[in-house]
């Protein structure tokens, strides 16, 4: 491959969600290591699962061509988001978190949802 070729190739790492995702996964990996130890091995597990599945819907939908397919990926990404939502909640309420904590949590959701909102819009005027 030549420089021009390699330049305009667009990989999944090069789209806004997969880099806004990725802030969310680092925050959030950063942030539940600060849990007491009997949360860690239950509720923060449980968070780590579904913040990790949401990344694999990403890569899902960027690998469908199928519309209904890409479609069906991005709105279980968009029930993980709302699990999410839930997780900084109840992290709130427990006081595992504090109100900075919870707000950057949440602001970081909602980058990743304008840009899923975004993406959807795309493939439905496809």
């Amino acid at each position: 491959m030549n420089d021009a070729s390699v330049k305009t190739k667009k990989t999944v790492e090069s789209i806004k969600i997969y880099q806004v995702y990725m802030e969310l996964i680092c925050y959030i990996e950063m942030i539940t290591n600060k849990y007491p130890n009997y949360a860690k091995i239950g509720f923060v597990s449980i968070i780590k699962n579904d913040l990790y599945n949401g990344m694999k819907y990403i890569l899902y939908a960027y690998k469908a061509f199928d519309k209904k397919i890409k479609l069906n990926y991005l709105n279980d990404l968009d029930i993980i988001l709302k699990m999410l939502k839930v997780y900084a909640r109840v992290s709130y309420k427990k006081k595992y978190i504090n109100n900075k904590n919870y707000e950057a949590w949440s602001r970081k959701i909602n980058n990743v949802c304008i840009s899923l909102g975004t993406w959807i819009n795309v493939c439905l005027k496809r």
